[in-house]
Order: C-alpha cells, then sequence, then structure tokens
C-alpha cells in the first residue's frame, strides 16, 4: 500500500496498482499533449510500475522519453482531479470515433451488451477504463521512465507491433531513488550476465529457450537436486520418472488437450498423435493407478524431478526465468479426505523449511477458482475451504487471488523475497478432486469398498532452472560454501609446489569437497584476485612454508587472510561448515 497526500493535507491509503495505472494515465496524457497523432491502445499497472503501448511508426528515442518526462512534471504539478463517467456503448463508440482512437472503439465493440462503459478524465485528456484511480494526478510525486520496446497488439505476433514504455512512480522522492538503486544492483546480479562469467549455463541460438547446463552449473544443480531427494526421503517421499511423451488420449482424460494445448508441443508416432508433457501430473496418475490401493497405505507422496516441455513465445524467454523446458519438482500426494488439512500443513512446513536454507522469507496467496475451469460447485468450494482452512490453522498470514487457481483446483502460492526486496511466486499446493476422477482413482476403504482419493499437487523450487537462476541474482553468485559449485580453489605460488597442490586436491576429492587447482603461470595475486572474482569461497596458498610444512594458507571469501593451519584441520572446518548449514 501506498500513504498519499490529499488536497488540505489529509492521506489516504491506495493499491500499488491504483497508483502505477493513475501514473500510466499521466504518461499517456504527456504522450498525446507532444505527439497528438499517436494512437492510444492500453495502460496497465504490472508487478512492479506500469506501461502503456502505443501505436506510433518511430520508436520512442532517451530524447523523448526525457521529454515525456518533464510534461509528466508539468500535469503533476496542475494537479487535475481524476474524475470518472460513463456513456452508453453507442455514445462511447462515437466518443472514442471522434477522439480517432481506434484501438479503444475496437475494445468497446467487444464488450458485452449492456455492460456500463467507463471513462475517467483527468484535465484535457480522458480515457477508456475500469479504475480505478488516486484522486488526482498531483499525488504522483516521483517516477521514471524506465525504457521503451516493441509489443504486438494484444500479444499477438499477428497484430500490429506498437512501442511500449515502461516506467515506475512513488508518492516521495526518496522511494523512487531507493527503486532505482536497487534496479542498478539488480544489473550487477544478473543471471543471464553472471551465468555467462562464471560459466553455469548457456543458450545457443540452436536451441532458444532451451538451457544447456555447463560443469559448475551442473555441480551447482546436482547439489540442490542432492539436497530436495534427502529432504524428501526424510519427510516420506518415494521418487518416481514418468516419461516426456505420452499420447494424446492422456491429455484429454487429464483435460490439458482442452484447456492448456497451445502450450503444448505435439507430434505423431505410428500415426498417432502424441505430446510432450507441460506439467508430470498425469504419469503421476498412471503410476497411482498401477495397482489397487489399501487406505492403510495412504497418504502416499510421490516425488518427482520432472522434464516438462511449454510453448513460450519468444519475445518472452529470459535466461533461466522463462524457458521452453524446465525441471519440476513436482510431488503428487493422495490422501484421505480425513488427512487433507494434515498433508497441507506438512507442506507448509517443508516449504518454510527448504525457503529458510537459503534465506528467503515469502508471503502467501490463495488462487481461487478461474473463470476456464472444471468441476462443481461443491467440490471447488470444498478444496477452498480445505486451504484456507489450514491456512487460519498454522495462523498465516495471507492474500486472496480471486480467479487464478489451476484448472482442476484451487492453490496456495508462495512468494519468496530476495535479498532486494524483490518477490518471486516459486512454490505451490494445489488440491484437486478432478483429476482422480478423471483418470477413476481408488482406494479400499475400510469397509472393503472402493473410494477415491484426493490429491495434492506440489512444487517447492517451482522449476529447478528457475530457482538457478533466482539464486545466482539473490547470492551475486557468491553462493554459500555447501552451495558453491567450486568451493575450493588451489593456488600454488610457482610451478614447483603444483605436486603438493595436485596431492591435495585428490585428498579433498576424496572428502567430496570439490575443488579445482590453478595451474597456470602466473603471480599469485592475479591468481587471487581471479578466485575471487569466480566467487570461490575458500582459496588455499601453496608456497615453499605450506609444502615443508603440510599445511595451506587460508583465504577466505568474507574473511580474507586467515593464516596458515593443516589440512586436516581446514578439511574439519569446511566440512563442519558446510554439514552446519545443512542439518
Amino acid at each position: 500500500m501506498f500513504k498519499i497526500k490529499l488536497d488540505g493535507g489529509k492521506t489516504m491509503e491506495v493499491e500499488e496498482k491504483t497508483f502505477w495505472h493513475t501514473s500510466s494515465h499521466i504518461l499517456a496524457q504527456a504522450v498525446k499533449r507532444l505527439y497528438p497523432d499517436i494512437k492510444l491502445t492500453i495502460g496497465p499497472a504490472i508487478e512492479n510500475g506500469f506501461y502503456y503501448d502505443f501505436d506510433t511508426e518511430e520508436p520512442f528515442t532517451p530524447e523523448m522519453l526525457e521529454n515525456l518526462e518533464n510534461e509528466m512534471k508539468k500535469i503533476v504539478k496542475e494537479d487535475y482531479k481524476i474524475e470518472r463517467f460513463t456513456l452508453p456503448r453507442k455514445e462511447a463508440i462515437a466518443f472514442m470515433e471522434e477522439k480517432n482512437e481506434p484501438y479503444k472503439v475496437e475494445l468497446i465493440e467487444e464488450l458485452p451488451e449492456g455492460e456500463e462503459i467507463s471513462f475517467y478524465r483527468q484535465g484535457e485528456f480522458t480515457d477508456l477504463c475500469a479504475g480505478p484511480h488516486i484522486p488526482s494526478t498531483g499525488a504522483v510525486k516521483a517516477f521514471k521512465l524506465l525504457s521503451s520496446s516493441g509489443a504486438y497488439w494484444r500479444g499477438n505476433e499477428k497484430n500490429k507491433m506498437l512501442q511500449r514504455i515502461y516506467g515506475i512512480s512513488f508518492p516521495k522522492a526518496n522511494e523512487l531513488e531507493e527503486y532505482l538503486n536497487m534496479l542498478e544492483e539488480a544489473k550487477k546480479r544478473d543471471h543471464k550476465k553472471l551465468g555467462k562469467e562464471l560459466e553455469l549455463f548457456m543458450i545457443a541460438p540452436e536451441g532458444p529457450g532451451f538451457p544447456f547446463f555447463l560443469p559448475k552449473g551442473m555441480a551447482l544443480r546436482n547439489v540442490l537436486e542432492d539436497f530436495w531427494r534427502k529432504i524428501h526421503v526424510k519427510n516420506g517421499y518415494q521418487e518416481i520418472k514418468t516419461p516426456m511423451m505420452l499420447n494424446e488420449e492422456l491429455w484429454h482424460r487429464s483435460g490439458h488437450w482442452e484447456h492448456y494445448k497451445e502450450n503444448m508441443y505435439t507430434t505423431k508416432i505410428d500415426d498417432i498423435d502424441f505430446a510432450l508433457k507441460p506439467m508430470n501430473c498425469p504419469g503421476g496418475m498412471l503410476v497411482y493407478k498401477n495397482k489397487m490401493h489399501s487406505y492403510k497405505e495412504l497418504p502416499i507422496r510421490m516425488g518427482e524431478l520432472g522434464l516438462v516441455h511449454r510453448h513460450e513465445k519468444s519475445g518472452e524467454l529470459n535466461g533461466l526465468f522463462r524457458v521452453r523446458c524446465f525441471t519440476q519438482d513436482d510431488a503428487h500426494i493422495f490422501c484421505l479426505p480425513e488427512q487433507i488439512e494434515s498433508e497441507i500443513i506438512n507442506l507448509m512446513h517443508l516449504i518454510s523449511e527448504v525457503y529458510s536454507l537459503f534465506g528467503f522469507t515469502y508471503t502467501v496467496e490463495l488462487s481461487t477458482r478461474p473463470e476456464d475451469s472444471m468441476g462443481s460447485d461443491e467440490d471447488w468450494n470444498l478444496a477452498e475451504g480445505a486451504l484456507k482452512k489450514a491456512l487460519e490453522k498454522e495462523n498465516m498470514a495471507y492474500k486472496i487471488n480471486e480467479g487464478d487457481g489451476a484448472f482442476y483446483g484451487p492453490k496456495i502460492d508462495f512468494h519468496i523475497k530476495d535479498c532486494l526486496g524483490r518477490e518471486w511466486q516459486c512454490g505451490t499446493i494445489q488440491l484437486d478432486f478432478q483429476m482422480p476422477e478423471r483418470f477413476d482413482l481408488h482406494y479400499i476403504g475400510e469397509d472393503g469398498e472402493k473410494h477415491r482419493p484426493v490429491m495434492l499437487h506440489r512444487v517447492i523450487f517451482g522449476s529447478i532452472e528457475r530457482f538457478i537462476g533466482i539464486l545466482i541474482e539473490h547470492f551475486a553468485a557468491a553462493f554459500p560454501t555447501w552451495l558453491a559449485p567450486v568451493q575450493v580453489k588451489i593456488l600454488p605460488i610457482a610451478e614447483s609446489h603444483l605436486e603438493y597442490a595436485n596431492q591435495l586436491k585428490k585428498q579433498l576429492l576424496e572428502e567430496e569437497i570439490r575443488v579445482e587447482v590453478d595451474e597456470r603461470n602466473e603471480k599469485i595475486g592475479y591468481k587471487i584476485r581471479e578466485a575471487q572474482l569466480q566467487k570461490i569461497p575458500y582459496m588455499l596458498v601453496i608456497g615453499d612454508k605450506e609444502v615443508e610444512a603440510n599445511k595451506v594458507g587460508v583465504r577466505s571469501r568474507k574473511e580474507g587472510d586467515q593464516g596458515a593451519i593443516s589440512i586436516t584441520d581446514f578439511i574439519n572446518k569446511i566440512k563442519t561448515e558446510i554439514e552446519n548449514f545443512v542439518k
């Protein structure tokens, strides 16, 4: 929430998105003042700030953005009241036609008959808009136009290319300054930049959206997956692996063919349509259905690190954050109706345990039934009620995210917060009555009869690839020792120290410590700086004194020079550090 000042010194609280949406109208008003022939389209608030799309033949230059900012300052200073009014459909179309705004006419014509058509006016500027807005333009004290780019009308590449301007705004100048500083820090932490510099992953032009993990990236990934397996065994999960490709009939049964086909990659095998799986769930159903289960076996917790494929538009691809293939750390839990609440609570505890290990705090949203859904009102009400009950029993604060559930059930979404205060939606718990019905799943109850299990879908990392991208930016690739791709770099001062260095490397590898030797004929100062740039947790300097005393000169990434210690003491030190971190 933002606190804004009104006339007379009064203050009021407004939603960030309401504030940002008003800012987009101020931008549009500035554009129409300076470039009256440019056509308006839409200007929504987004997760951080706002944008507005304009129909113009020429891209916006930095000089144009600066001019627009200056004009926006005038509009803020003029402090126009923002007034809402409505028009009947026919008059609304005529109003926008008179203003020569064809995109607005198109939007109005698509609204249902009889729907109220609202507009917002500020000074000489009026825009078609559902609102809401803040009372006046004067409250938008600080703003910055961040960038401009091309964007297709309605995100469809068959439509005209528009020009989009992104911006951010705040009620106070110091808030804007803090945000811009955060953006600068985020640029330094950009996972695409650091991933390339530290040789963690690559995206080749031969496979846009399909990441390649390099040896160091695989070391990091394997640590994450090993940790995932360890904590899941401890919590009573069985690991499974399901095929990447299954036939069309299965995807009809699951509902994905009707609800998700445009995101799926398909092919034919023996004249039968197959699809690469966009989700792991249907395969998990088949594993459960492989044999009949007794109520005594439930809950059955199945975990899978499953590779899925989803079609993403090329303009939306973004490093590891938005890819076309990724590994979900899925789990599917089949339980009795009376076990729902305890299983949800167990999942909340597991998710909290994992996030706390990385230093993440998080917020929670309950996402409810979307328009494109399947199942009865009764099932949806029961599922949403069960999730609410579990949240409230744990005294967990949450927000309602109306209409953002999965098509088969409501969900609890976990938004982790990184060291820069940015939020990332990662974990989710979904309660599903539909899939067990569609796949005709059963268990034998205490009464000897067949009954339908309840199903929970769940991820914690969300996507291994995306989570690694988040970790790179959260830690600026200076990972804690247990997670670092290379934990120790051995730095021999001269070629005569190489034999000792390689013996030490062998000893550390036997202790399962990830280690490299810098064998280059370079000065030791250069080697140290290079190791620091590679963000190695520990550097071991080897010279004549260390070889003679059978010791190592330890340099810590965090604490600098720690002096010479025995090899045994160093091994005990680093292993204790790792074990204390991941118990």
